[in-house]
Formats: structure tokens, C-alpha cells, sequence
């Protein structure tokens, strides 16, 4: 179905039949994404006396217990209430469905202790805005084991925190990236970036902004503008698994 809208004040159309899809799949088994040592997505049928809840052991259905820890497993979008002691909620802060969202693709700085940082001048001299209210980065190189890399303790590449502010002073609402975290995997508690991008703790929390990790964007999609659509989970929880769509404006 070919859809027409309004996009930066200039008339666009869509197809959504092409989307792409930014998430990687949740399945089970090794290898699969992970960080931060969580625990593996997994599920099993359910027990109950003698029922066991698969077709394989004579059940009529598939009736299957699933194991997941978001922020751990697989492409995830999360709210304010990550960092907050406060009850915030993905599905009471996440607003809406569509956006306008810009990809660019950015080389980490290899830091003096030996980190890789994503610093406020790779984005200046790379990120040229248009008024989008969400920012896709894809890090390169951008090899296919992004899919099912296990992340923990291996010190991923993290934001500086001028960089995170200057996308939040930019006017961004939703980040997506395919890093495990915008911090430092071991950064003492601080979450520098997170606080940052959320304004919390302060007078005006950006509770309707998000961040989405662990997504995936493939070679074959080009920088540039697109509409993107979030799709979440309505979970009363400060994370979803997310399959971020992006389309082709034309």
C-alpha cells in the first residue's frame, strides 16, 4: 500500500510493504546477541501434571513460557524509567508510532586507554539535520556477527557525554543504535549519557524521548532520510523488545 504524508513540510509517499526491519531476531540457542551477562532468551512448553505444552510431546498446541531479559536479549527500546526511581513506563511514555528519522554512519574514535567513543566531533562533521525527530547510527565496520554477538565484558563502543548532549540540544527524541548501551559497559553507576539524554533527574524529564539498542542496519541501506515506525510492546515495564521499521521516502 502506498501511503502519502507530510515530511519536513514537503509531500513524501511511503510503501509499506518495503520496510526494513532494524531488529535481530530473538531465537534460541547459541550464538545470539546478549550484553551485560544477562541471562539467554529462551523458551520451553509449559508443564502442568501431565500436560506438556508442545506438539511434539502430543499436545494439540504450542503453549510455550518465554525467558527474556530485554535490556539483555536482542533489539529493545527503552524509556526514562531505566535509569529513574520513579515509575516510568515504556508503553505510558512512548507517544508515537511514526517518525522522521535520519541514518548516518560514523567510524568509533579509538581512545588513548584504548576505548571507542563516539565524540561530539564525528558528529558535527558527519550528521547534517533536517529537522528529524529521530537519529539512526550505524557504527562501522558493520559486520554480520553485530547479530549474534555476546557483548559482556568486551568494553563496547559508548557516546561521549558532549556528543549525547549536543543530539539532545539538536532536537532528537529517539535514538537508535547498534551498540549495547550509549555508557561505558563498567562507568561506576554513573549513565552519564542516559541521564543526559533524559534530563533526569530535573524540572523537565524528557519522558516521551527513548533510546533503542542492539538494533541492526544493513549494508544495503543508504544514509539518509526515512520514516521511521517503532513498533513496542504495550508492557507495563521501562523497556520493550522493538522492531524499528524503516521506509524509503519517495
Amino acid at each position: 500500500m502506498i501511503v502519502n504524508c507530510n515530511v519536513l513540510g514537503e509531500e513524501r509517499s511511503f510503501d509499506t510493504e518495503r520496510g526494513l526491519d532494524l531488529s535481530i531476531e530473538l531465537h534460541k540457542g547459541y550464538p545470539q546477541v546478549n550484553c551485560f551477562n544477562a541471562p539467554l532468551f529462551s523458551t520451553t512448553p509449559l508443564r502442568e501434571g501431565s500436560f506438556v505444552g508442545s506438539t511434539l510431546h502430543g499436545s494439540p498446541v504450542n503453549f510455550y513460557d518465554v525467558a527474556i531479559n530485554p535490556h539483555g536479549n536482542g533489539t529493545h527500546t527503552e524509556c526514562v524509567g531505566h535509569i529513574a526511581k520513579e515509575p516510568y513506563y515504556i508503553n505510558e511514555c512512548y507517544k508515537s508510532d511514526f517518525h522522521v528519522a535520519q541514518l548516518i554512519s560514523i567510524f568509533p574514535l579509538l581512545e588513548e586507554n584504548g576505548d571507542k567513543t563516539i565524540p561530539l566531533g564525528h558528529l558535527e562533521q558527519l550528521w547534517d539535520y533536517k529537522g528529524e525527530d529521530a537519529l539512526v547510527i550505524r557504527t562501522l565496520p558493520n559486520g554480520e556477527e553485530k547479530r549474534t554477538k555476546n557483548y559482556s565484558n568486551s568494553n563496547p563502543t559508548y557516546f561521549t557525554d558532549d556528543a549525547m548532549r549536543f543530539i539532545v540540544e539538536t532536537g532528537i527524541k529517539h535514538l537508535l543504535i547498534d551498540l549495547p548501551s550509549v555508557d561505558r559497559e563498567l562507568d561506576e553507576g554513573r549513565v552519564s549519557c542516559h541521564k543526559i539524554f533524559w534530563n533526569y533527574p530535573g524540572n523537565e524529564v524528557r519522558k516521551d524521548a527513548t533510546i533503542s539498542e542492539l538494533i541492526f542496519v544493513p549494508d544495503g541501506v543508504s544514509d539518509g532520510i526515512y520514516l521511521l515506525n517503532l513498533q513496542l510492546l504495550n508492557i507495563q515495564l521501562d523497556v520493550s523488545p522493538s522492531r524499528p521499521m524503516l521506509y524509503n521516502l519517495f
